[in-house]
């Protein structure tokens, strides 16, 4: 016990880093954005672009092991029978919409995207997608509880 006494002993709990649901938000889509800004760059530059994640699984001899695997992306950009590209972005599995109605950005060109997807990302980080955010998240709410 004298090795404790050398110690200053406190009481003291740790902060939840997120605990505001709207920071929480603009962090997941920030980083929705960010992987498909990604995603876009190596699209133009005629690459694959396969993030990992660590997942555990049961080995041959059923212990349980940390594995990498690849992450499953869905782009979200998309083209029309035209040619042009568009870009929509989904959150808590529905498109959100950037004004009353329209629920994609027009880009043209895919080389356009990455610009693009920065303009949104500055866009999230001002709030200027909380309420939609927000309506998307309670919407998936409502969706999980009639289910359940």
């Amino acid at each position: 016990m004298s090795i404790l006494k050398n110690l200053t002993l406190t009481t003291a709990q740790p902060i939840r880093a997120n605990a505001d649901p709207v920071e929480r938000a603009r962090d997941k889509v920030i980083s929705a954005l960010t992987e498909q800004k990604a995603m876009a760059e190596a699209k133009i530059a005629g690459q694959h672009y396969a993030p990992t994640r660590m997942v555990w699984r049961k080995d041959e001899a059923g212990e349980r092991v940390q594995v990498q695997t690849p992450k499953r992306l869905r782009a979200g950009w998309f083209t029309d029978g035209s040619g042009q590209t568009f870009f929509a972005l989904r959150y808590a599995g529905k498109p959100i919409e950037f004004a009353k109605g329209k629920n994609a950005i027009t880009v043209g060109e895919l080389s356009a995207l990455p610009a693009i997807l920065d303009t949104l990302t500055e866009a999230v980080r001002a709030g200027e997608l909380d309420e939609q955010l927000a309506k998307a998240a309670a919407e998936r709410g409502q969706m999980l509880r009639k289910a359940s």
